[in-house]
């Protein structure tokens, strides 16, 4: 089997500090090399710089929100191949699948558990190698 530095560069958009800090601490221990963006506008900036395997998105930010962005990622054809999954504390069935209707691969709510989070996040990564 060949040998991996990281499975997969990862993108957090999410204002919140503290959730880019748990989120990021459970993907890097999976393995995975994550970058992040505090608001939509420099998500999205980041995301067609970088072009990462993957992007978690929140919803509620200042400024353009992560449905939006979801919207603006998914059909930039820079970004469309990019899956998108949003993690949320909306968890009305509505959210859900308006976040589906934006292009998302999944909605996720928080708080998640570590291992749900990776576990959602490998589904939708792409297949290396």
């Amino acid at each position: 089997m060949p040998e991996r530095a990281f499975m997969a560069n990862i993108l957090i958009i999410d204002d919140s500090p503290t959730d880019v800090k748990i989120f990021s601490g459970a993907l890097e221990r999976a393995g995975h090399k994550v970058s992040a963006a505090a608001t939509a506008e420099a998500g999205i900036a980041a995301a067609q710089k970088e072009q990462p395997d993957l992007v978690l998105m929140d919803v509620i930010m200042p400024g353009m929100n992560g449905f939006q962005a979801t919207r603006s990622l998914t059909k930039d054809p820079s970004t469309s191949a990019i899956p998108v999954v949003i993690v949320t504390t909306k968890n009305m069935e509505t959210d859900r699948m308006w976040g589906l209707r934006q292009g998302a691969k999944d909605v996720l709510v928080k708080p998640i558990s570590e291992k749900d989070l990776v576990a959602n996040v490998t589904k939708y990564l792409p297949a290396k190698g």
